[in-house]
């Protein structure tokens, strides 16, 4: 599932947008077994926040994402 098209008119390189894509494709299957109604768009909004502070990581963006909903892993 693809992440931009959340990314809000921010550029990001192409490494950036790798790491995001898979930390929200990992966070979505995550959401989706939690039942807590999260959005997609609300987790793509926590994933580039983490990605505009500078972490890289994807599973650090998955989970920083995760977590401002309760979700800690």
């Amino acid at each position: 599932m693809p992440i931009t098209p959340y990314l809000r008119g921010a550029v990001f390189d192409p490494e950036a947008i790798k790491a995001m894509a898979q930390a929200f494709d990992s966070a979505w299957r995550v959401v989706q077994s939690s039942n807590l109604g999260v959005t997609k768009k609300r987790i793509a909004e926590k994933i580039v926040d983490a990605a505009s502070a500078g972490e890289r990581d994807p599973d650090r963006i998955r989970d920083l994402a995760l977590r401002d909903f309760g979700i800690h892993r």
